[in-house]
C-alpha cells in the first residue's frame, strides 16, 4: 500500500503541473482524461460513469452517499483534490467519463433534474466512513464553485459536498417498476425516491449528531408580495415559474425567472444568474427600440442567484399550439405567421442584436394572433459575437459548430428562421427528413419554397436578410389574394 500511495502522489503532482491556471476547454479535457486514466480505470461501454475500482461482493447495497459537485472548469481542481484520499481507504467511487457528460449532468436535462451537480459520487462502507470522509472532503475542497444538488443534503455552508441515503446498487421492488429500492429493516422494499429532500424513517441524520459535523442550512426566502404558483421550467441554470405579483393594484401574473449561481457554467465562466442578468439588458434594450419582447417589471438577488420579473404573455407558445392541430395549417396562415416572425427578426437585428434561440417553443401566440417573443439569454450584439455555440439542435445552422472566427452570428438566426417556417408549412423540422429521403408533398406557391431554400443555404452569405424575407412574403400574401379574388 504504500508503494502504491507514493505512486499515486507522483501522478498528482503531475497532473497539478499540467492543469495549473487553464480555463481553455481543450487544456481542460487533456487533464480530465489524464485524471480518469489515473484515478477512474474501470469504465463500461454502456455507462456515462468511469469507476475507480471492480464492485466487490463484500460492498454494501444501500447506506449513506457522498456526493461532490463540481462545473466543467473546476472538475479537474476537484478531483485532484479527492482522489488521493478516497484512493488511500480503497472506497468506491465514480465520476462522468468526460467533461461533456458532466456538462450535461449539470443541465438537468439529458439525465435528469435530480442528477445536477452529482459530479463525483462516493459509496462509503459505513455511516462511520462516510461522517470522516464528509469533512475529509470538505476541507479539500471548501470554497470551490459549484452548483447546488437539487434534493441532497449540503454538509456544511459553502461546501460542494453533499449527503443523501440511498440505494448503491440496482435493487427493484418487487411487482414495481421502480429502478431503484431500499430493504427496510423489517425486511420489505421501499422506493428510493431521488426527487426529494428526504430520509428513510428508520435512519438518523449522522452528520447532523456532533455540532463539528452539523450543517447550517441557508434558508432563503423571495419577497413577500410575489406568490410563484407553478413552475414551467426547471433545469441546471434555473427555474422559470408563474406568479402572482401582488406589489401592484389589482395584482398582475407575471413570469418569475431565476438564474442561478454556478449553474449550467460554460467554458468561460458564465452561469444561470450571468444569463438572466443579461436577458434583463436585452429585454430592455429591444424594448427600448420598438420591439414588442415582454415587460420587465423588476429584478433582485438572494445570495448570488439572480431573479427577474416580467410581463406574463397570455396564450400558448407556437410548439404547443402546432401540437394541438390535427392537420397541417393552410398555406396563409403559414404565410402570415412566417411574416410576423420575420418582422420580428429584423426588429431584434435593426437594434443591434442576434437572438439565437428562434424556435417555436420561444414564440407565444396571443389571443389576437399576435406573436410575441421570448428567452433572450444566449442573445449577442450583432458586432460582438459570442464565440460559444448556442442553440437548440434542430434550429442550429450547419456553421455553428464550426470553430469561431469571428464572424457575425446574424445568419445563424435567418437559418433558424427557415427552419421554422419549414415547420409551419410541412409540419416538422428538416432534420426530420432520413438520408435520401425525399420531402413528404405539400401544396404551396413555389415562391415560398424557394424562400425556405433560400434561408437553409449551406452558404451563410447566401440568406435573405429579415427584411428581405418579410418583404417577399407580403408580395406572396398579395400575389394569393390576387388568386382567390379571380376564382
Amino acid at each position: 500500500m504504500r508503494t502504491r500511495t507514493s505512486l499515486w502522489h507522483c501522478a498528482t503532482t503531475q497532473l497539478n503541473v499540467e492543469s495549473q491556471h487553464s480555463n481553455n476547454p481543450v487544456d481542460l479535457r487533456r487533464t480530465w482524461d489524464n485524471l480518469c486514466a489515473a484515478y477512474l480505470p474501470v469504465a463500461t461501454a454502456d455507462s456515462i460513469w468511469r469507476f475507480s475500482r471492480e464492485s466487490l461482493p463484500g460492498d454494501p447495497s444501500q447506506g449513506w452517499k457522498l456526493h461532490v459537485s463540481a462545473t466543467v472548469l473546476t472538475a479537474g481542481k476537484v478531483l485532484q483534490a479527492i482522489a488521493p484520499v478516497l484512493h488511500r481507504y480503497r472506497v468506491l467511487f465514480k465520476a462522468p467519463a468526460s467533461l461533456p457528460e458532466l456538462d450535461r449532468l449539470n443541465s438537468g436535462i439529458s439525465y435528469g433534474y435530480s442528477q445536477i451537480g452529482k459530479f463525483v459520487t462516493i459509496y462509503p462502507q459505513t455511516e462511520e466512513e462516510a461522517v470522516f470522509l464528509a469533512e475529509q472532503l470538505h476541507g479539500l475542497t471548501c470554497g470551490i464553485p459549484a452548483p447546488a444538488v437539487p434534493f441532497d443534503f449540503r454538509y456544511k455552508p459553502d461546501s460542494p459536498v453533499y449527503y443523501r441515503y440511498g440505494a448503491f446498487k440496482k435493487m427493484t421492488v418487487p411487482g414495481a417498476d421502480q429502478e431503484f429500492a431500499l430493504r427496510a429493516p423489517d425486511g420489505n422494499f421501499v422506493v428510493d425516491s431521488r426527487t426529494t429532500q428526504t430520509m428513510p424513517e428508520w435512519v438518523q441524520d449522522p452528520f447532523r449528531q456532533s455540532a463539528a459535523h452539523s450543517p447550517v442550512a441557508i434558508r432563503t426566502s423571495l419577497p413577500p408580495t410575489l406568490k410563484p404558483f407553478r413552475a414551467l421550467a426547471q433545469r441546471g441554470r434555473g427555474g422559470v415559474y408563474q406568479a402572482i405579483d401582488l406589489s401592484v393594484e389589482p395584482p398582475r401574473l407575471c413570469i418569475l425567472k431565476q438564474g442561478r449561481s454556478q449553474g449550467e457554467i460554460t467554458w468561460d465562466g458564465r452561469d444561470g444568474a450571468w444569463r438572466v442578468q443579461h436577458e434583463h439588458k436585452v429585454l430592455s434594450l429591444l424594448a427600448q427600440s420598438g420591439v414588442n419582447v415582454s415587460h420587465v417589471y423588476s429584478s433582485f438577488s438572494i445570495g448570488e442567484n439572480y431573479y427577474l420579473i416580467s410581463e406574463f404573455i397570455e396564450g400558448p407558445n407556437v410548439e404547443e399550439w402546432l401540437a394541438g392541430k390535427r392537420r397541417r395549417l393552410p398555406v396563409r396562415a403559414v404565410m402570415e405567421l412566417s411574416l410576423q416572425l420575420a418582422e420580428i427578426m429584423n426588429g431584434i437585428h435593426a437594434a443591434g442584436w442576434v437572438w439565437r434561440d428562434c424556435k417555436p417553443r420561444n414564440v407565444i401566440l396571443t389571443k389576437h394572433r399576435t406573436l410575441r417573443p421570448v428567452d433572450f439569454e444566449g442573445a449577442c450584439p450583432v458586432t460582438a459575437p459570442d464565440p460559444l455555440r448556442w442553440g437548440t439542435s434542430s434550429y442550429l445552422s450547419p456553421e455553428s459548430g464550426n470553430r469561431f472566427e469571428g464572424k457575425s452570428r446574424l445568419p445563424e438566426d435567418l437559418y433558424a428562421l427557415g427552419v421554422v417556417v419549414h415547420l409551419l408549412l410541412m409540419g416538422y423540422t428538416p432534420d426530420q427528413l432520413s438520408n435520401g429521403e425525399s420531402e413528404r408533398g405539400r401544396r404551396a406557391p413555389a415562391a415560398l419554397f424557394k424562400l425556405i431554400q433560400d434561408l437553409l443555404h449551406k452558404n451563410p452569405c447566401r440568406r435573405p436578410r429579415a427584411a428581405v424575407v418579410a418583404r417577399r412574403l407580403k408580395l406572396m400574401l398579395n400575389s394569393l389574394g390576387n388568386e382567390q379574388s379571380k376564382r
